[in-house]
């Protein structure tokens, strides 16, 4: 692909911590860090695209012109993180939208997190101020990557944080959207000093079918090691915990790597293209449809980043599971007939200790289970060159890039708490 500076050609590409709302126009709205590794020219003031089918995106503008003055007085940042987007409920239902915007330099505390408002999702945005702000010299927590989850009563709470001091969730006030007191927080999650505290983009997802609160959060360097990592919890403020019973704000250097379930990590299929750093996902929802926004890294050409949107899954225990394939549209999804999961897949398993790409392996699938598209959930056998495991999981339909055509795929925990996703291999 040709490099430009012109943001109409990027597409997807150049999108950093994205996020995705669908607005009252049908349009599906990305917003997304200021960012952009190979390029100089670059747009300042959140960017915005917009897609009809989760699939094309076009570049829009900035949701602000530059860093709003309180943000960038306090920070000194040249450019907005981590936009997060929400619909805010109102008293008499008029459309109303929220924006958390960070600001901030590399490597330092010193940050802000703002809030701007708008009718639609298309602006114009009207910046607030400051919602929570943080000194390097005399905070330990990190003020930038905020996210906003509603609680199983529908009150909101703002999810923070960055390396430092770890992940922290603090209550925000309904009619305003600011703290409801001058506090951190909530301490939900943490990484010890000896992995330099490296977790950050978390999101929380109410999950009402289990009753229960998914907390996403990205590992290591957004460079080339991210992974997304998983915990639940019966309460919004916590404790979560990984698949293996692990609290994620105790982790001890024993457990630095370990610690939170990885369902998606740098991996590579046979034929196609290998992707590193995965992270600073979001999720949302269109009807009973769940998906997850990320960015991703090229391992042969690493500057280069951009948003990619997968299906998400879930286990009959409610643990989530995500797509080996990047989301081509619902049609692309669909078989065309009830398929049995069973024969020769490719498989990743997404070992946590691994913190760079690993490449699919061939592994004999035995199950009952079968899929025209749709998500079934349930038991796998896998059987590799060294070992045999069960997965519970579930199988679902995924367009293979590289192969060009509609696959049964599927993502399983094991019995170690360790998720593995695949998909039929295409012979001929």
């Amino acid at each position: 692909m040709t490099v430009t500076s012109d943001p109409r050609t990027w597409g997807a590409r150049n999108a950093h911590d994205p996020t995705v709302v669908r607005g009252d126009d049908g349009l599906w709205y990305m917003f997304s860090t200021d960012a952009a590794s190979d390029v100089d020219e670059i747009p300042t003031g959140v960017h915005v695209r917009t897609s009809s089918d989760l699939v094309e995106w076009v570049f829009r503008g900035t949701a602000l012109d530059g860093v709003p003055g309180p943000a960038g007085a306090w920070s000194g940042a040249a450019g907005l993180w981590a936009p997060e987007v929400v619909r805010w409920p109102t008293a008499d239902g008029t459309p109303r939208w929220h924006m958390y915007y960070s600001a901030s330099t590399f490597g330092s505390r010193t940050s802000a997190i703002g809030l701007a408002v708008a009718d639609t999702p298309a602006g114009p945005w009207h910046d607030q101020g400051l919602v929570i702000a943080t000194r390097h010299e005399s905070d330990t927590h990190n003020a930038i990557d905020a996210a906003v989850a509603f609680d199983r009563d529908g009150r909101p709470w703002m999810i923070y944080g960055s390396f430092f001091d770890g992940i922290h969730i603090v209550a925000l006030s309904p009619e305003t959207g600011l703290r409801v007191r001058d506090e951190k927080g909530t301490l939900i999650a943490r990484r010890p000093a000896s992995v330099d505290g490296a977790v950050e983009g978390a999101y929380v997802l109410y999950r009402p079918e289990e009753d229960r609160f998914v907390l996403f959060l990205s590992y290591d360097s957004l460079a080339d090691a991210y992974s997304v990592r998983v915990g639940i919890a019966d309460e919004i403020t916590g404790p979560y915990r990984d698949a293996a019973g692990t609290a994620l704000t105790s982790p001890d250097d024993a457990h630095a790597v370990a610690a939170g379930t990885k369902v998606l990590g740098g991996h590579r299929f046979p034929g196609g293209a290998g992707l590193i750093a995965p992270g600073h996902n979001s999720i949302f929802r269109d009807g009973d449809d769940t998906f997850m926004v990320h960015h991703v890294r090229c391992a042969d050409a690493p500057r280069r980043h951009e948003a990619q949107i997968r299906r998400v899954h879930f286990t009959r225990d409610g643990w989530p599971l995500v797509s080996p394939f990047p989301y081509a549209g619902a049609e692309r999804e669909r078989l065309g007939a009830v398929v049995a999961a069973d024969g020769r897949w490719q498989a990743v398993r997404l070992r946590p200790e691994i913190a760079g790409m690993i490449a699919a392996e061939p592994v004999d699938v035995w199950s009952t289970l079968a899929t025209a598209g749709e998500t079934v959930a349930g038991n796998l056998t896998l059987t590799t060159a060294t070992e045999t495991v069960v997965v519970d999981g579930a199988v679902f339909g995924a367009w293979d890039p590289v192969a060009g055509r509609s696959v049964p795929a599927f993502a399983g925990l094991d019995a170690e708490g360790v998720v593995w996703m695949g998909a039929q291999e295409v012979l001929g």
